[in-house]
C-alpha cells in the first residue's frame, strides 16, 4: 500500500552551527507537490530518562535550573547520550551522578521523539528498581535537588502545572502503568 504522505526529498543541507550536544543545519527539500522548501533540524545525539523507583514505590525526581525556560523544573533524571555509548550505561551513570542512587534491576519502557517537528532527538526510557542510596556526583554545571514523591503526589504536580517536562510526564505514565499505580 502506498503511503498517502509521501517522503520529502532533501535537496541540499547547510551545516549553520555545531555545538557540544547538539547541532543545526538548514535542509532544502522536495515536497510531494513538487514545490520545496526549508527544514531547519536540530541534530541531537539522543539521551535516556529513568524512573528510579524506591521499595516503598516512591519515585527519586530532581528539580533543576533550566536556563532555556528561566526555571526550576521537576523531572526524572536524565542524560545524553556520549557518542556511541550503549543507552543502559549511560542511565546508570546519570542515576548514580543525578541521584545517588544504584539500581540492581532496569527495564526498558520504550524510546520517544520529543519534538519530531525538528529534532532527531531519541529518548530512551528505563525503569530503575532495587535502588541503593550513595553521594550524588553532579556535572560542574548542573545544580540539582533530590525530591523523592509518591505517585498521587506525582499526578498533583503534573495535573498543577507544576512537572510540566514532557519526557518525565511520558515515562512516568508509562512506569505507572507496568507497576499498576495509573
Amino acid at each position: 500500500m502506498l503511503d498517502p504522505i509521501g517522503r520529502e526529498i532533501p535537496l541540499e543541507s547547510c551545516r549553520i552551527y555545531e555545538g557540544r550536544i547538539l547541532n543545526l543545519r538548514v535542509d532544502t527539500v522536495r515536497l510531494l507537490s513538487g514545490g520545496t522548501a526549508l527544514r531547519e533540524i536540530v541534530e541531537h545525539r539522543g539521551a535516556v530518562a529513568i524512573v528510579p523507583v524506591l521499595e516503598d514505590g516512591r519515585v527519586v525526581l530532581v528539580r533543576q535550573f533550566r536556563y532555556a525556560i528561566a526555571q526550576v523544573s521537576l523531572e526524572i533524571p536524565a542524560g545524553t547520550l556520549e557518542p556511541g555509548e550503549d543507552p543502559l550505561i549511560c542511565a546508570r551513570r546519570e542515576l548514580e551522578e543525578e541521584t545517588g542512587y544504584q539500581a540492581a534491576r532496569w527495564e526498558q519502557l520504550g524510546t520517544i521523539w520529543p519534538t519530531p517537528g525538528y529534532s532527531t532527538e531519541e529518548i530512551i526510557l528505563f525503569i530503575a528498581r532495587d535502588l541503593t542510596p550513595g553521594p550524588a556526583r553532579p556535572e560542574f554545571d548542573e545544580a540539582l535537588s533530590v525530591v523523592i514523591m509518591s505517585w498521587s503526589e506525582i499526578w498533583e504536580a503534573i495535573e498543577g502545572g507544576h512537572l510540566r517536562d514532557a519526557k518525565s510526564i511520558v515515562a512516568l505514565t508509562w512506569a505507572a502503568r507496568r507497576l499498576g499505580e495509573a
